[in-house]
């Protein structure tokens, strides 16, 4: 087994990086730039039963330590996804890889995931209950947990692949939610996705992006993200996947100690395309550094 190594519902990864949905595409486009084999799995671009052109723009703002965005889950939609995009992805990733799923109601979740589930190459379905940019979908799930449980239980009924719940950071109770999920059956918990942000213009008055409000993300959110993991990792029993501002090999080893059993990379991927991989060249000298003989031993040790 190697120090690397961990199990992420019942899959094993070979390291415990994971680039997050939205950051990585269809990962063909960053296998350009270095062989993505080196990384654990990756979760690729959200997607929809039907195609989305996503919202108006601009839709992308910088700022201190971050970045807010309102893409609104721009993709081709599920048929297309399975027809075009994964069998180019299949020629340069050799993993099993994530599915990230979005929806504007129950039944769209479970059409999109129940039609991911019969493709070979997806290992686990991640259902996004928390997306801050749509309107009428997305985050509407999952501030509420007889929502989120609903969708959780409707996603379970058409697959047999481990269920990941995303959870939105824009809740005060973020433990009941989570908890309802692994009551309705998920296989396991990912958190956190981007804060809602704002930006204003001050010369000309209005907001940075179109959208008025969109999700932030980056380093400035760590702190947040990492309490969070931390709360519903003591209070569930099944595993956690931990996001929200990591850019560095020991903010996943903090992630880890927090309880997380591996850990997504989003906004550094577009600041950096070979973010990811140099965290994953960097985690045995990191380890090295804090005494760490084995990443699955300090998951949730804290």
């Amino acid at each position: 087994m190697d120090r690397l190594s961990t199990n992420l519902c019942g899959i094993e990864l070979s390291n415990p990086v994971i680039p997050a949905s939205g950051t990585f595409g269809y990962g063909y486009e960053f296998a350009e730039l270095y062989d993505i084999n080196i990384l654990g799995t990756f979760s690729f671009k959200g997607t929809t039963k039907d195609p989305r052109f996503g919202n108006p723009t601009p839709r992308i703002a910088e700022c201190t330590a971050g970045m807010i965005n309102a893409v609104g889950l721009q993709n081709p939609g599920v048929d297309k996804v399975i027809t075009e995009e994964l069998p180019k992805l299949k020629k340069v990733f050799h993993k099993p890889v994530m599915a990230n799923v979005s929806g504007f109601s129950v039944e769209d979740y479970a059409y999109t995931c129940e039609k991911l589930d019969r493709c070979d190459q997806v290992g686990w379905l991640e259902v996004n209950v928390s997306c801050p940019n749509v309107h009428g979908g997305g985050m509407s799930f999952g501030t509420d947990p007889k929502m989120a449980a609903e969708v959780t239980k409707a996603v379970k009924a058409v697959t047999k692949k481990p269920v990941i719940v995303k959870l939105s950071p824009n809740v005060t109770d973020i433990v009941s939610i989570a908890k309802a999920c692994e009551d309705a059956g998920a296989d396991g918990i990912s958190l956190i996705n981007t804060l809602l942000g704002m930006r204003i213009d001050l010369k000309t008055k209005r907001p940075v992006i179109a959208n008025k409000m969109g999700g932030f993300s980056g380093p400035a959110i760590l702190p947040v993200a990492l309490r969070m993991v931390y709360q519903v990792a003591h209070a569930v029993k099944i595993p956690v996947v931990g996001m929200g501002g990591v850019s560095t090999a020991e903010d996943v080893i903090e992630m880890m100690l927090a309880g997380a059993t591996a850990v997504e990379v989003g906004a550094q991927n577009l600041v950096d395309p070979y973010a990811s991989k140099r965290i994953v060249e960097a985690l045995p000298e990191t380890m090295d550094k804090y005494g760490i003989g084995n990443l699955r031993e300090i998951i949730g040790t804290a």
